[in-house]
């Protein structure tokens, strides 16, 4: 052991079904401490059983930083590092000694006395067969003290201390996501108008009102919001920029108008052209428009990106089969025949049991002996 003293904390509430897998993946902690803020069902009784240290506390009116701020106040001062997980998460086995190890070796870029908080990849969303969809790198591992979560909803934890803030990125410590379908999302729309009315100014919040917007279909909201948000001084980190123009590209293009469609597609690669989140969903547009140059282009550009994005959510479908099928098909359009088997093969070596991919090739490879 590395004599760190490291603790889960969590909140909850109604999510029983979850604490066995949860308390399993959890208990390489020396603590776990749970805050539940008002459960009807066992919760509470079935954490206790595990080993849990449990508090009760009722959030009126719900906002989540206030629940996290609860929770983490029921951790012990002598804590090294606080791990924040919800119940539906589970980390793959052995995490703690990959905390301990990036912990330990990290090398200051600061001289004298640091503060570290850790980052660790997240699988946000998994496919049926277990690998994963949705990634991208989480941030809810901080050190004890001098650490407050921010915003109503889509809480982040903020240092507000004196010492230089130092971040670990911690190889091989990966947390999966395995939420509960029957939750509602119905709390964030009136959480995140209740932000960005409490910090107008505040960049992040505007941009997840923005993107909660076009989630609800209200595309023209979504746009007006998310305008506002690349006018905000502080709006300058350039893939969260590149994603509000992608909604912005993805909310004309439901209300119709493809020019503003493509303007803004073009302006989102231009932001961050070492993403492939912005060509290959431009692509799915112009496959649906019949565009095959470019669809053809795009695919191309987005596959010459070798290396998912340590700073931003990377999308399933970007680094699956779909760049490569989509560009098979484009050059099967355009008579590049030879393009459309290479690409082809490459979509069926993501996924060999894809009937539509298996007559996809077929048919390509009869075109090709002719």
């Amino acid at each position: 052991m590395s004599g760190l003293k490291i603790c889960v904390y969590a909140i909850c509430k109604n999510e029983e079904a979850f604490v066995d897998k949860w308390m399993d993946s959890m208990k390489e902690a020396d603590l776990i401490v749970v805050t539940d803020t008002g459960s009807e069902d066992d919760t509470v009784e079935k954490l206790k059983e595990r080993g849990a240290v449990v508090y009760v506390d009722v959030v009126k009116p719900w906002r989540f930083d206030v629940a996290r701020n609860i929770s983490l106040d029921h951790v012990p001062e002598d804590v090294d590092i606080c791990v924040c997980t919800d119940l539906d998460e589970r980390f793959d086995p052995g995490w703690r000694s990959r905390l301990e190890e990036a912990w330990l070796n990290h090398k200051p870029r600061n001289k004298g006395a640091i503060v570290k908080t850790g980052r660790y990849l997240y699988n946000w969303s998994l496919k049926e067969d277990g690998t994963p969809d949705i990634q991208f790198y989480y941030f809810k591992v901080h050190e004890r003290k001098d650490f407050r979560w921010k915003c109503p909803v889509h809480e982040f934890v903020q240092y507000f201390g004196s010492l230089p803030l130092e971040t670990v990125y911690i190889d091989g410590m990966v947390l999966n996501h395995y939420p509960d379908p029957t939750k509602s999302r119905g709390s964030y729309l009136p959480l995140l108008e209740l932000a960005v009315k409490e910090a107008p100014g505040d960049e992040r919040m505007r941009y997840y009102l923005g993107r909660e917007y076009m989630y609800k279909g209200k595309w023209q909201e979504s746009i007006n919001t998310l305008k506002e948000y690349l006018l905000l001084p502080n709006a300058k980190w350039c893939d969260e920029r590149c994603a509000a123009m992608r909604w912005i590209a993805r909310s004309y293009y439901r209300l119709g108008n493809i020019k503003e469609a493509y303007q803004w597609y073009f302006k989102a690669i231009a932001e961050v052209p070492g993403m492939r989140d912005p060509y290959v969903e431009f692509a799915k547009i112009c496959y649906e428009q019949s565009d095959w140059p470019m669809v053809y282009y795009l695919t191309l550009e987005a596959l010459k990106v070798k290396e998912k994005s340590r700073t931003f959510v990377n999308m399933g479908y970007s680094w699956d089969y779909t760049p490569d099928d989509l560009c098979a098909i484009a050059a099967y359009r355009l008579g590049l025949f030879h393009e459309s088997l290479e690409h082809a093969k490459a979509a069926l070596h993501f996924a060999p049991n894809h009937e539509r991919l298996k007559s996809n090739l077929k048919l390509i490879q009869a075109v090709q002996k002719e």
